[in-house]
């Protein structure tokens, strides 16, 4: 950027001194417009040469160079070097904006970690993090980056993870937590086992994910490309129609009089405007994605979120939690308090989530010691011995099984019934939390034009209904395996218009194939699966349902964008082509219509990095 500025400077300075030294001592005058010439645009004749000679004669380099070497030829020197010099200018805002949507990318870089503090016979060595292998030990002092991911055995800390996920306020870590590399350690030295190798780890994926994302191109993109490989030939064609056929047909003024219009319809034709602004765009619209914690992994996925009208939802990690935790107790025999005891110690010896809502309840470690024996009966629940009585906790089966009197529970949700004892003792509901910003962001998808919103969950039909009624959805597709769901999504995409594209959120395992079937799939980065995450095309870093309306609103925006400068920019050069072809235009005009219009495009196409947080 710097050499550019100083080389448009130096060039501008010989073109002024050219300019006050042209009535009065043309003969320096030419050299210092031959200077800023080649100065300005030595690197358009040599792309223009080298192209030549690998067989790509029309591109814009090609299209400048014969506009202006033919200026040069009828003695409109000062002209020739303006439109180098003004070509020169666009370039300057060109990488101007290039640098500052790669900057709001490059941001991410950042997460790559340097090194790592691995914990070897008690002392603590310093090694790339290339070199650490699963179940090795590495510590993390304050102000370090995460290297790895890996689960905190000791030490709590607050980790900073904007660069990952865009989201400022720090995130709390204890013993027993999952951490993900990239994150900056904030004030608590941790201890912790590394569960990935470094190219498996979260800051390698994204990292990747980044660096591939300019790669797949929208169809925008490829349009342009298409049209610039048909349109460049049939300019020149036209250009040399209007250079030979008035003067040397129709027999209408000199061959330099329509030459000097041919060049100027040569200059005014260059496509920079298109083949610049677009991509620009795309790579501005990324670019701001992942400043809001979505990262998008090709301009192709961002124009298809933008014709995006049906968005199918998994539920669990994606629109709840995905953590349990007890909703309502009912006592039948007993208190509360001695119901929720006899479950807690009747599922001690259990790691189940439920088990460990169930102690989260409790509020303290249950005492063991209460536990004679505990067994698990398959597919009912569990058979405790706690304090010399028999504690059964499980299923209705479980009830049924034991001849045990009970009073069916209505409620949504998991359903513990517990008996002491052979007597009913009461039921204690369990249920995911929903996503606080799950409800807004059905809501705002809405706004959005979403006409629909459907659920699909492997969860029973109970939960899965309340959960889908009370976020608003559409339609509620419940106790579906993961063959279904990819079923369920292929009826969806028969059924659609081709012109509207289905999207898919999901954060498991068993969501991969549905993520990687539908038109985009959007995996939730935080809490998502390696394989979600691999199989998506957009992947949301925060966790957050809200993110997708966000994500929606980019693409729309930097579609919206890309198609405004598609068509300011052809209806701008078929306008000023027709005028000079009549004579209403010199080369002057030419040169101010084609930077012009280069630089306006390029001006509106900075506007896709500009993306509100506030969604």
């Amino acid at each position: 950027m710097k050499k550019r500025l100083i080389r448009f400077i130096i060039s501008i300075v010989l073109f002024i001194a050219a300019l006050i030294l042209y009535k009065i001592m043309f003969p320096a005058a030419l050299v210092l417009f031959i200077l800023t010439y080649l100065l300005a645009g030595y690197d358009v004749i040599w792309n223009a040469l080298r192209n030549i000679i690998r067989g790509k004669f029309f591109d814009e380099n090609f299209l400048m160079s014969i506009a202006t070497i033919g200026a040069f030829c009828i003695g409109e020197y000062m002209e020739a070097a303006a439109v180098m010099l003004f070509f020169q200018l666009g370039e300057l805002f060109q990488s101007y904006a290039v640098n500052k949507s790669r900057k709001s990318i490059a941001e991410l870089m950042d997460i790559r970690p340097d090194y790592a503090n691995i914990l070897k016979d008690g002392a603590l060595v310093k090694v790339d993090p290339y070199d650490v292998n699963p179940e090795d030990v590495i510590v993390i002092q304050p102000g370090e980056r995460i290297p790895l991911d890996g689960i905190v055995l000791e030490g709590a800390s607050q980790l900073d993870t904007t660069a990952l996920t865009g989201e400022s306020l720090p995130r709390e870590i204890t013993p027993g937590m999952e951490i993900m590399s990239g994150c900056v350690n904030l004030n608590g030295t941790l201890t912790v086992k590394v569960t990935s190798l470094f190219e498996e780890s979260t800051v390698s994926k994204i990292l990747d994910l980044v660096e591939n994302a300019g790669n797949k191109k929208s169809s925008s993109e490829n349009f342009i490309t298409k049209f610039s490989l048909v349109y460049t030939p049939i300019v020149v064609g036209l250009a040399l129609l209007l250079a030979l056929v008035p003067p040397f047909i129709l027999q209408i003024e000199t061959f330099s009089f329509w030459l000097e219009r041919a060049l100027s319809f040569l200059v005014v034709s260059c496509p920079c405007a298109l083949v610049i602004s677009v991509p620009l765009s795309f790579f501005g619209g990324i670019g701001g994605a992942s400043r809001a914690g979505i990262l998008v992994k090709g301009s192709n996925y961002l124009e298809a979120l933008a014709q995006a009208d049906t968005v199918v939802w998994d539920k669990t990690g994606t629109l709840t939690e995905g953590s349990f935790k007890v909703d309502k107790i009912f006592p039948a025999s007993c208190s509360e308090t001695t119901l929720l005891d006899f479950t807690v110690h009747g599922e001690a010896h259990s790691s189940h989530p439920i088990s460990l809502s169930l102690q989260k309840a409790y509020g303290k470690e249950p005492d063991l010691s209460r536990i004679s024996s505990s067994e698990v009966i398959s597919g009912f629940g569990v058979r405790a011995i706690v304090d010399g009585k028999e504690v059964l906790v499980g299923s209705e089966k479980l009830m049924k099984e034991n001849d045990i009197s009970y009073s069916p529970c209505d409620e949504a949700g998991t359903l513990c019934y517990v008996a002491v004892d052979k007597t009913y003792a009461g039921c204690i509901v369990i249920n995911d939390r929903i996503k606080k910003d799950a409800p807004e962001s059905i809501s705002k998808l809405r706004k959005a034009g979403i006409s629909k919103n459907i659920m699909l969950t492997g969860d029973i039909n109970a939960v899965g209904q309340k959960v889908g009624k009370e976020l608003g959805m559409d339609e509620i597709h419940t106790e579906l395996l993961p063959h279904h769901k990819v079923e369920k999504v292929e009826a969806l995409l028969a059924n659609r218009s081709k012109s509207r594209k289905l999207v898919f959120v999901g954060d498991g395992i068993n969501d991969a194939p549905v993520l990687a079937r539908a038109d985009i799939g959007v995996a939730m980065g935080g809490l998502g699966s390696d394989v979600a995450i691999e199989a998506a095309d957009v992947v949301i870093m925060t966790d957050e349902p809200s993110k997708l309306a966000t994500a929606i609103r980019i693409a729309r925006k930097t579609h919206l964008i890309a198609r405004q400068n598609i068509i300011f920019a052809l209806l701008i050069k078929i306008g000023i082509l027709i005028l000079i072809a009549l004579g209403f235009a010199n080369m002057w005009a030419a040169v101010f219509a084609d930077v012009g219009v280069c630089v306006l495009a390029i001006l509106n196409a900075m506007r896709a990095l500009k993306i509100s947080r506030n969604n």
